[in-house]
């Protein structure tokens, strides 16, 4: 028999299709699966190590009123593994907290009043009890470790003529004026928790968090002067504050991104996290600052090539700090003096890759979540020394279902800079074969990928791999993980050599995994979307169809219309606007879509204000004047930037598999007609309700 390429080609599609059939007979990864996994989080340690707290999140199903995800609070005790809900039923509580001597657990809750207030209850189950009056809801708390008193985070509240106004038809935005501060409260309450006071502590400038010391003396607070999302990133500073006598002094230099700041045992010194300067576009450096002498020295080891992202305190003499080092994150040691560090956890070691820990006095408990390739997240306790013990299975029906194995790989860019990435191989994947491939981009670019679960509703890694592609998800340049310099590759250079990367890791699959040239698609969310939208445009021959969700398509307009334009301009432009014009159109999608061979699915929420939804309507109407046959734009009211509500994110999912099938796995024409646009019949709706 004599077959042309392409007749090879759609031979070899059918074989595969059959071969995947026999698979999904013994259980691969679905995209209902995936809508149904559950996560933790939220979880907290008691004082004496023998109890935790944590949280289930459950996805809603199809036919449920739409929102995010539910989530029920449980309590453990890690001696015997037994578990009880938190709350009763009729309290839908949150960020529960157990007070310092460990008797009681605060948390918030808004009764028939509807202002979220602080409660308690006891440890051991009762009555609950307000702590607070605060006369708008409370954010967040901490207890104080004095234990007659707590802070508290609430916005200014709205005065009865703002109120009045706004019922008349008055109520106008003043964009980035009149805004309503977070302040910060500290209430006090007698030995049976009556409240006898609350005291405003902040006036004028924004709190977006804070921390007691262990004397109960002075509290730290991370504050900008407006409460924007743009302050909390690039304008927040530590300050100190005198509990008795309210004086406030600012007390970190830190130029752009903040971290965490914790106070030592003593309440001698604080340890922080930060960026390593104004253009570092991630906080990446552990710091400790005197507090009696003002001395600030830099801990992170020199030429780091990770980036620190948590610290705390072992004693007086020792920080932990956790770090992100490739696609394996660590904990470390470091004297407070400075000095080499101590890796004393290694996820490429334990084959957990966990988060930051909860942990008591003297490293005898620590908590952690974790994940795995096979494993999208669970809680984990570790002694300090021994292996990690796995304490919760809150997806058991995964060992179930043949995943596709994942894998670390290293490939030479073009200029010869080692780029690290994992590439999901197809179940039932033989080398030698050649498949479909997917490219999942991460956004920021200020992220990076780990070697753990991966599969999301909109980069369904799993899903994808139990259909027979080839799945890579990338740590191109810009990302974290890998050092300030690394990291630091996209200032001024826009969809430059952090794309070229992109490209050459396809060419890399193509020629040594068993990538089919002519079946390739990408698809990515915020930066990964404006890498979609490059790739349908400047680089079109490298992928048949692309999925741009939330993604860039005119850097001139996305400058004017984002929330955070002085993150943009620090840590991505690194230039104002006016002296970046030609560059910044040339780097744009839009500048390119006359040229794109792509089908390109375009969707994003309607009420983004980070990369706002005109940047998809500006690649759509780009691509559709230049009489682009294959390009579908779907936006999703009440959405921001990715997608909170289960329908919103059942939509995407099914979306992109059809769209990705459609054009790359079975080689569509660009010209024919696209993939049905009424795709409810894929929901899991029940029509009979």
């Amino acid at each position: 028999m004599n077959l042309k390429p392409r007749n090879l080609s759609v031979l070899l599609v059918a074989l595969i299709v059959v071969s995947l059939q026999n698979i999904y007979s013994q259980g691969v990864f679905t995209p209902r699966d995936l809508l149904e996994l559950k996560s933790c989080s939220n979880i907290q340690l008691s004082p004496d190590g023998d109890q935790i707290i944590y949280s289930i999140s459950t996805p809603r199903g199809p036919n449920e009123s739409q929102g995010g995800s539910r989530s029920a609070y449980w309590k453990m005790t890690l001696k015997d593994g037994s578990v009880t809900s938190l709350f009763p039923e009729d309290i839908n509580g949150s960020s529960p907290s157990w007070s310092p001597d460990g008797k009681t657990i605060g948390f918030l809750y808004s009764d028939e009043n509807k202002i979220k207030q602080v409660w308690t209850m006891p440890t051991a189950g009762g009555e609950t009890i307000p702590l607070t009056q605060s006369e708008s809801n409370v954010s967040s708390f901490r207890w104080n470790p004095d234990g007659v008193s707590l802070a508290y985070l609430a916005l200014t509240p709205v005065s009865d003529k703002e109120k009045d106004l706004k019922k008349r038809g008055y109520g106008f935005i003043f964009y980035e004026e009149n805004l309503k501060n977070t302040n910060l409260y500290i209430s006090e309450f007698d030995g049976k928790f009556v409240h006898q006071k609350t005291r405003q502590l902040t006036e004028g400038v924004n709190v977006w968090n804070f921390e007691f010391n262990g004397q109960g003396t002075h509290i730290a607070a991370g504050i900008s002067p407006k409460n924007l999302i743009d302050h909390s990133y690039m304008f927040k500073r530590i300050h100190l504050i005198d509990l008795q006598s309210g004086n406030m002094e600012k007390i970190s230099d830190n130029e752009g991104k903040l971290g965490n700041f914790v106070f030592s045992p003593s309440g001698k010194h604080l340890a922080y996290t930060a960026a390593l300067n104004i253009n570092d576009h991630s906080v990446s450096q552990v710091y400790v600052l005197g507090l009696e002498d003002h001395s600030i020295t830099n801990l992170t080891p020199e030429n780091f090539k990770g980036h620190i992202t948590w610290v705390n305190w072992k004693d007086d003499k020792e920080l932990l700090y956790f770090s992100g080092e490739g696609v394996y994150p660590k904990l470390n040691l470091v004297p407070v003096k400075g000095g080499k560090r101590k890796i004393i956890l290694d996820s490429k070691e334990s084959g957990i890759i966990f988060s930051t820990p909860k942990y008591t006095t003297g490293f005898k408990q620590f908590i952690f979540t974790g994940s795995t390739p096979s494993d999208p997240g669970n809680i984990y306790s570790w002694d300090g020394k021994n292996e990690l013990e796995k304490i919760t299975d809150i997806n058991p029906q995964l060992i179930d279902k043949t995943l596709g194995e994942q894998a670390v790989i290293q490939y030479a860019a073009r200029d010869g800079q080692e780029i690290e990435g994992l590439l999901m191989y197809p179940v039932g994947y033989e080398k030698g074969g050649e498949y479909p491939l997917i490219v999942y981009v991460h956004g920021g670019p200020e992220s990076h990928h780990n070697n753990n679960w991966l599969s999301r509703y909109s980069t369904p890694g799993q899903v994808m791999a139990g259909k027979g592609y080839l799945v890579l998800y990338l740590n191109y340049r810009a990302s974290t993980g890998y050092g300030v310099d690394f990291g630091m590759v996209g200032l001024k250079d826009p969809a430059g050599t952090e794309f070229d990367d992109i490209a050459d890791g396809i060419k890399y699959l193509i020629k040594d995994h068993g990538a089919d040239p002519d079946r390739v698609g990408l698809a990515g969310g915020s930066y990964g979307g404006y890498a979609s939208g490059w790739f349908a445009t400047y680089y079109t021959e490298y992928v048949k169809a692309v999925c741009m969700f939330v993604g860039i398509s005119d850097l001139i307009s996305k400058r004017g219309t984002t929330d955070i334009p002085y993150e943009e301009l620090y840590v991505h432009s690194g230039e104002i606007l006016e002296e970046q014009w030609q560059m910044n159109l040339e780097r744009s999608p839009i500048y390119w879509a006359h040229q794109s061979k792509t089908a390109t699915l375009i969707y994003g929420g309607a009420d983004d204000t980070r990369v706002h939804p005109s940047q998809s309507k500006e690649l759509y109407r780009r691509m559709k004047m230049n009489d682009h046959p294959a390009v579908r734009l779907v936006q999703y009211p009440g959405e921001g930037h990715g997608n909170r509500k289960q329908t919103g994110r059942i939509d995407v999912l099914y979306r992109q598999i059809d769209w990705l099938d459609w054009y790359v796995r079975d080689l569509k024409p660009l010209d024919g007609p696209m993939p049905a646009l009424d795709i409810s019949d894929k929901y899991g709706l029940d029509w009979d309700n």
